[in-house]
């Protein structure tokens, strides 16, 4: 089969077209034949090396297709169903065995492509809204790189649990992209400093909670725009790792609470997985929340696809399509 690998780390010319053996599904798990794959930007991560993976490696962390095989004890899916999949690599290829766990049915009605551009992103915003910090109504959440994959559902999931979302973006595209998706405040974070904006517009009360996806840039002034007892959701560090600081900070600044989750701890089972695919597909389905599509490529275009997502061109999920 054909599959995109990395050999080494470094800029999008890393990811070359290989043949490879397809893989036999094991106990426990199924082969899918990939139709839609999602790009991600952990997968520029691995592909850089900031989060290291052993070499040669096949990227990519979700995509949407058909069952091609199961292996012995599989239940709940046959061969021929369409599924989605997320929150394992080996995505940028024909064929791709994952865990039965990681799967879930497609709904009839909702295309390939939405569920491919929804899958790892809206499960990421899922746990983050719902359990990192559970959003309630009339609470003010601050959501970073709010126009990014993560941060589309994330004002989402907030606007339709009542809260007060301010989002911040870097240009007015973006401003414009954020603000339809039901942001109160938006706040171009290269025009101006956004904890100021945050107290200024919580009349210095501060945010229930920030969600960082930035890391070192934004990091400080996150904990500085909460109210006592906020919660800080740092989840990324697009701009590098934060320095550490010391936990009597967290005191300093009002018994604040800081995590660092990751999707892997929140679809430790089938149930949990299927259930947050559940409520996201069911979203989608009826209109409550919507998954945009920036730019559709060719399999073998993947260099060009990261190129434009670490180049924070894109506004929305980029994909990758089989011809």
């Amino acid at each position: 089969m054909k599959a995109i690998r990395v050999h080494a780390t470094g800029g999008p010319e890393q990811l070359q077209v290989d043949d490879v053996p397809v893989t036999e599904p094991a106990e426990g798990e199924i082969r899918i034949r990939t139709e839609v794959i999602g790009v991600n930007y952990v997968d520029v991560y691995h592909r850089q090396g900031v989060f290291p993976v052993a070499l040669p490696f096949v990227p990519g962390m979700d995509a949407v297709g058909t069952v091609d095989a199961l292996g012995p004890g599989v239940t709940g899916l046959s061969v021929g169903d369409r599924v989605a999949y997320g929150e394992l690599p080996g995505a940028y290829a024909e064929f791709v065995t994952v865990p039965v766990r990681l799967a879930t049915a497609v709904p009839d009605g909702l295309d390939s492509g939405t569920a491919a551009a929804a899958m790892l992103q809206g499960l990421t915003a899922h746990y983050l809204a719902h359990d990192s910090h559970p959003i309630a109504k009339g609470q003010v959440v601050v959501v970073h790189a709010a126009a990014g994959g993560v941060g589309q559902f994330l004002v989402q999931f907030a606007k339709r649990a009542g809260a007060h979302v301010i989002g911040t973006v870097s240009s007015d595209e973006k401003a414009a992209l954020v603000s339809e998706l039901g942001a109160d405040h938006v706040v171009r974070y290269d025009q101006e400093n956004f904890r100021e904006a945050v107290r200024r517009i919580t009349d210095g009360a501060g945010a229930d909670a920030v969600y960082d996806s930035v890391g070192k840039d934004t990091f400080l002034d996150s904990l500085d725009s909460l109210r006592p007892r906020g919660t800080l959701v740092a989840y990324g560090r697009a701009s590098g790792k934060p320095d550490p600081i010391d936990p009597f900070t967290l005191v300093q600044k009002g018994s604040l609470k800081l995590t660092w989750p990751s999707l892997t701890h929140h679809v430790l089972t089938r149930e949990e997985f299927t259930a947050r695919a559940d409520d996201l597909f069911a979203g989608l389905l009826d209109g409550t929340l919507r998954a945009r599509i920036d730019r559709t490529y060719d399999f073998a275009d993947a260099p060009a696809a990261h190129a434009r997502l670490e180049g924070r061109e894109s506004l929305g999920k980029i994909l990758l399509r089989h011809p």
